[in-house]
């Protein structure tokens, strides 16, 4: 189910690249969207109103919203490798909150993604490039957050918190229509959006994530910042810059090793 759900997000470089209305916009709409898509498949949604709830429903939202944002303002690569550094948010806050151990190969894997995230700086950048990339990194720390709350709901329905966070995307953003209105070939994008990258994938998520530490639901899709750079460097021609990819490099292999180890750790030695 995670790998999946990360196919399915590899997309959002790509169609949010490719709608041309404002940010806020794109993210309400496609938020409007997957709200629908979640409540078709709940059908009748639970809503306890807890911390986790409630954590979960904003983290989610703010994700969701910084992300279009970051893929807007920076390159589709910087946005969703930025994204990519929740491992080390996640060894930190997993500890702590949801007490799952953080083992030294976490740590080294932390180590490494920082390293990562400061070459992505050392590009020459221009205003808005760099304040994508700090929205990037916020991204990350969100996603973590996400992961910790729904994580902490894997006794309960988590699907709920995300059936409110797009709500509240949805809310606050479909009013920044009145900037632009979506043409027909926008419009289309957008329903892919809503549907097949957002809220389709984040049901798929907030299934596996209960069965998975909140650490190994962003280590096991990895497959989402290898593939989400590449379809838009195939049909859009966006390049990242030389030390990004020397960070993006650092931080795939970091997490990718780290997802090795897990893989091996899980798997029962053969029976003689």
């Amino acid at each position: 189910m995670l790998i999946c759900a990360a196919l399915f997000w590899s997309t959002g470089g790509l169609l949010i690249k490719s709608v041309t209305i404002h940010p806020m916009a794109i993210a309400g709409v496609r938020s409007g969207i997957a709200c629908l898509v979640v409540l078709l498949f709940l059908g009748r949604p639970r809503f306890t109103w807890t911390i986790s709830q409630i954590g979960g429903a904003l983290s989610y939202a703010a994700t969701v919203t910084l992300f279009v944002f970051a893929t807007k303002l920076t390159t589709a690569a910087n946005a969703i490798l930025l994204e990519y550094t929740a491992p080390v948010y996640i060894a930190l806050l997993g500890s702590w909150f949801l007490k799952e151990r953080t083992t030294a190969a976490d740590w080294l894997m932390i180590g490494a993604c920082l390293l990562g995230m400061i070459l992505f700086f050392m590009d020459s950048l221009a205003p808005g490039q760099l304040l994508g990339n700090v929205f990037g990194i916020l991204t990350g720390l969100t996603f973590a957050f996400l992961a910790v709350f729904l994580r902490k709901q894997k006794n309960t329905s988590n699907l709920e918190s995300i059936l409110l966070g797009n709500a509240v995307v949805a809310v606050i953003g479909i009013p920044f229509l009145s900037l632009g209105i979506p043409d027909a070939k926008d419009l289309s994008w957008l329903l892919l959006m809503g549907t097949l990258q957002l809220g389709l994938p984040y049901i798929l998520y907030a299934k596996a994530i209960k069965r998975v530490t909140a650490l190994d639901s962003i280590l096991i899709p990895i497959i989402e910042p290898i593939l989400n750079p590449l379809w838009v460097f195939l049909l859009i021609g966006e390049r990242p810059g030389p030390w990004a990819v020397v960070g993006g490099i650092i931080v795939l292999m970091a997490v990718t090793i780290r997802s090795v180890f897990i893989v091996r750790e899980k798997v029962p030695p053969p029976v003689v």
